[in-house]
């Protein structure tokens, strides 16, 4: 094992190694680890982000809340579920950007979770941009009351500044 490997959660280690296998970077020890640590900077960022923009971590998203939420995966992709309005959610699938076997993004609207979200679990949407998730690690709910305009506008300000946080990470393990 190495450095940064070890310290991402045992569940999680087997992941990072398929992640490596799919990034198009040499099937090492060493590419393991450059994507290990860019794990760790990406969950830190998420961390982060959450707090600066007044969310709360909770381990269950239940399907007929009305509310939205920012998820980040075992692989360390986003998934961004919009409020619900009467023609459903918009759900925004991210991926850490590395990988060549899942699309770098993709949207879908007038999407819905399959049931609740849970920590540890996929999570599987009916008309989603991806089917299922990789196991959800974290989901980040706004932490006030705002109309689902609003709190589709700040999920998706915090996804864009999320998602540029994630390429200048990727910048640093292709450099490396």
């Amino acid at each position: 094992m190495g450095e940064y490997l070890d310290q991402i959660p045992e569940k999680i280690q087997a992941h990072i190694r398929r992640i490596t296998a799919s990034s198009g970077l040499p099937d090492t020890e060493e590419s393991v680890e450059q994507i290990a640590e860019g794990w760790l900077e990406k969950k830190a960022l998420f961390e982060q982000r959450m707090a600066e923009n007044g969310m709360n971590e909770v381990m269950l998203l239940d399907g007929d809340d009305a509310h939205g939420a920012l998820i980040f995966t075992y692989s360390g992709s986003l998934l961004t579920i919009g409020p619900a309005f009467d023609t459903g959610r918009t759900i925004e699938y991210t991926s850490i950007g590395l990988r060549q076997d899942v699309p770098d993004s993709a949207v879908a609207n007038e999407s819905s979770p399959q049931g609740d979200i849970l920590v540890d679990s996929v999570a599987e949407f009916t008309n989603g941009p991806v089917e299922k998730s990789s196991p959800v690690l974290a989901i980040a709910v706004v932490g006030e009351d705002l109309e689902p305009e609003e709190e589709q506008d700040l999920l998706s300000e915090v996804t864009q500044v999320l998602t540029e946080d994630f390429v200048e990470v990727n910048k640093t393990i292709v450099q490396s």
